[in-house]
């Protein structure tokens, strides 16, 4: 290692060169069809250096990392660490949606940081928060009553499991040089 940083682009382009295209990775995910284009589409984009258009997509953002496609793929690619570094990419270059994105997948990542699993109404007060909307959260209160009402939500945090990832969550700091 050289020690010097690689372009993201130039990094996803060069594992996605390997795709032969076969269609398995498209094939094998349960979340394709609410995919705008499909995963071997967005590899044949960056394939063609068309990086903008592979940014503008929603695709990646409707991985769910099952790593299904990875495990699939007859050329052993990294299909899901590849969509997990476009997602990176696109907040970097700011692509639309991106910052609203990654507020939920932060305050999600909190909420199971903080209390071992997700609790579903501290999430969305959160990310709701953060959004800075009142009529965005009023929008959620049919939802939200409905599901109070049925005994789905419960408006304090269960307890039991608080504490309980922060050596696992320590540790991936740790690995990722973020501790």
């Amino acid at each position: 290692m050289n020690g010097t940083l690689k372009d993201p682009a130039a990094e996803i382009r060069e594992h996605m060169a390997a795709c032969m295209q076969c269609g398995t990775c498209s094939a094998s995910c349960p979340n394709a069809a609410f995919m705008d284009i499909s995963p071997r589409k967005l590899w044949r984009l960056a394939q063609l250096d068309r990086m903008d258009d592979v940014v503008a997509s929603r695709t990646f953002w409707m991985c769910s990392s099952c790593y299904n496609c990875m495990l699939r793929c007859p050329r052993g690619l990294p299909t899901t660490r590849i969509m997990q570094a476009l997602k990176r990419l696109a907040a970097e270059r700011g692509a639309p949606g991106s910052r609203r994105r990654q507020a939920f997948y932060r305050a999600f990542t909190e909420n199971v940081e903080r209390y071992g699993r997700v609790q579903e109404s501290a999430l969305m007060n959160t990310y709701l928060r953060r959004r800075a909307n009142p009529v965005l959260a009023l929008s959620y209160a049919p939802l939200g009553w409905k599901l109070l009402r049925r005994g789905k939500l419960h408006l304090l945090p269960e307890s039991g499991h608080k504490g309980r990832l922060a050596p696992l969550v320590n540790k991936v700091r740790e690995m990722e040089g973020r501790s």
